[in-house]
């Protein structure tokens, strides 16, 4: 692994070193920005659910799949900041000085394409979780009469109903800066 080509758009192709720093950067980057948002979504979706009160029983089953798509997503994202640490590991082989220990150019490839489908796959559910949620607080919305005169308890919209559209769009960042990380560098090693 003597040189990596970037993108055409650019004249010169990455020498090794360049490309191991550019690695690296971008690896230790996506982690922390993943970590990050991932312990937003954790958090504001833990308030979430203990703050619901889950002894009585609601007409809306709506949320409460939202908050199970959301932590699909949360446990999804889990296994990201995991792979994202493994690219970490493998920025430090391909710094060594051992040129033995260089992983080879086919699994840097499958190593980042099996980051960029556990993305994809966490913006799609997220995404859903995110539509899903929004679209039951649009209900309860619509549901409510203009001068609202009677008081139903399952269409009053509560800041725990927000919180979870909150932790599926952080979850969408998350997963997005993780894609974004790993076609870039995949454009990289890719000829």
């Amino acid at each position: 692994m003597t040189q990596l080509n970037q993108p055409e758009s650019l004249s010169q192709p990455l020498t090794q070193s360049e490309f191991v720093a550019t690695f690296r950067l971008f690896s230790r980057f996506s982690f922390w920005i993943q970590l990050f948002l991932g312990a937003v979504s954790g958090i504001v979706l833990l308030f979430a659910m203990l703050g619901r009160n889950m002894g009585e029983q609601t007409n809306n089953a709506g949320i409460g799949f939202g908050v199970v798509l959301a932590i699909i997503g949360l446990l999804l994202l889990g296994f990201r900041i995991f792979w994202d640490f493994r690219y970490r590991l493998l920025g430090r082989l391909l710094h060594a000085e051992n040129s033995q220990v260089y992983p080879s150019k086919e699994h840097i490839t499958h190593t980042l394409r099996i980051g960029l489908v556990s993305s994809l796959v966490g913006v799609l559910i997220a995404f859903v979780a995110s539509e899903e949620t929004v679209a039951v607080v649009l209900a309860k919305t619509l549901s409510q009469p203009q001068a609202m005169t009677a008081y139903s308890p399952e269409n009053v919209i509560r800041s725990l109903d927000i919180f979870v559209t909150m932790a599926n769009v952080n979850l969408i960042g998350a997963h997005f800066f993780g894609a974004v990380t790993s076609l870039g560098l995949l454009n990289w090693v890719e000829d």
